[in-house]
């Protein structure tokens, strides 16, 4: 019973961290049908594609120093208010440039999910609660990602993105006062935090072994960002000739996958007691299937597909190993700064394929068109997309021969 309030607070938050992972996947669900509207090519979309992950990178620490100073009431709600007000102009404009604004918007405002219903677990739960509640909001706010896939795929094959968009934006309204109403008032503190971040994001800096991880990280994140998030759904209906639910479905078991993906990896890697070598095997058994996946020429079963996508999703997991990595080597007034500059770097990564995969597409694009938008042959998705399997193979190969060394002793030999 002591839980009850604590247990009301934290739903609503972690249903915007579900709600952000809606808005996350949506321009994957219609990428032809915005690229007919606004008149642009892959390399256009690449970059509407990458200006959530801009917002998102961009906003974390901010955010984090945000929840410290004014609590998640306030910062939540007017984050989800910023993602809903977002999706509007994102319907009502005929502007690209506006359209660039409003997903910039919309991915700093997502950056409240997690960081929110985190804050929301250090304030009102016990310690000793705080890693299984972790837990259950990542699992929980993946739930957005698989349903925003194949169930909204499905209502935009009925009632038209645009519809579809402007019903994602009034629940964000409708959540927006949910938060406001559920949450308790936060005592107000004073940020005499700020220096001390600014000191160890210096100290950072002067970590090779930080700095090559977050850049592993980086390359490893193809697979969820660059796949699954956008390219992936309108790569399967053009290769393996899907319809648009059936495609979302299978993209949306990198998802499923990652429910159960984290609990897994980190035990494995807690009884062999090799957590570097099991990130470096993440990454290396990714580039294998998505390369086995891209040069199969469009004939796997669609059972095969969904099998190799969750088993995709699992090793995406190894974000939580590098998390666990990155925490480990600095010192402990360090760690809540390197996991968010880890996390930051890791979200960097979609924009980074976004606009590298678009560029491609253009590149080997041989001509065709379906009214005023471009089409894609197989021949221009495998260049494209081959290089996530590319990517995912280096990063692992870089880890496997990272050697487990103290971060904290590389700053003092400097």
């Amino acid at each position: 019973m002591a839980y009850i309030q604590p247990l009301f607070m934290w739903f609503f938050t972690v249903v915007f961290f579900a709600y952000q992972f809606v808005m996350r996947v949506f321009p994957g669900l219609c990428v032809t049908e915005i690229m007919q509207k606004y008149q642009v090519d892959a390399t256009d979309y690449g970059l509407l594609a990458s200006m959530y992950y801009y917002g998102y990178a961009g906003m974390q620490i901010p955010i984090a120093l945000l929840l410290d100073r004014y609590g998640p009431r306030l910062i939540v709600s007017l984050c989800c208010l910023v993602c809903s007000l977002s999706i509007f102009l994102f319907y009502w404009t005929e502007s690209w440039s506006l359209v660039l604004l409003s997903r910039f918007l919309i991915g700093a405002g997502s950056a409240a999910g997690f960081l929110g219903a985190s804050k929301v677990i250090a304030l009102w739960f016990p310690f000793r609660l705080y890693g299984r509640m972790v837990g259950l909001t990542f699992s929980f706010g993946l739930l957005g990602a698989i349903y925003g896939g194949l169930p909204v795929s499905r209502l935009i094959s009925q009632y038209g993105w645009e519809n579809v968009l402007l019903i994602i934006g009034s629940v964000g309204l409708l959540l927006t006062l949910l938060i406001a109403l559920s949450l308790k008032t936060y005592k107000i503190s004073f940020l005499h935090e700020v220096p001390s971040y600014l000191h160890s994001m210096r100290s950072l800096f002067t970590m090779p072994t930080v700095l090559i991880m977050a850049f592993c990280n980086l390359l490893m994140v193809g697979p969820l960002e660059g796949f699954a998030d956008v390219w992936g759904v309108s790569y399967l209906m053009r290769i393996y000739d899907m319809a648009k639910p059936e495609a979302s479905f299978v993209t949306s078991a990198i998802f499923t996958g990652m429910l159960i993906g984290g609990p897994i990896l980190a035990y494995v890697s807690e009884k062999l007691n090799a957590v570097y070598q099991m990130t470096a095997l993440c990454g290396i058994l990714m580039g294998v299937l998505f390369a086995v996946m891209f040069f199969s020429n469009g004939h796997l079963s669609y059972a095969t597909l969904y099998g190799m996508m969750f088993c995709v999703g699992i090793l995406c997991c190894y974000q939580v190993l590098v998390f666990s990595i990155g925490a480990s080597i600095v010192p402990a007034e360090m760690r809540n700064i390197t996991v968010a500059f880890l996390n930051c770097v890791n979200m960097l990564g979609g924009s980074f394929f976004h606009t590298l995969i678009g560029v491609l597409l253009d590149y080997f694009w041989l001509g065709e068109t379906l009214g005023t938008a471009r089409l894609y042959s197989a021949h221009a998705y495998t260049y494209a997309l081959g290089t996530i399997p590319l990517a995912a193979f280096l990063g692992g190969m870089v880890f496997l021969f990272l050697r487990k060394k103290d971060g904290f002793e590389e700053l003092k030999a400097r």
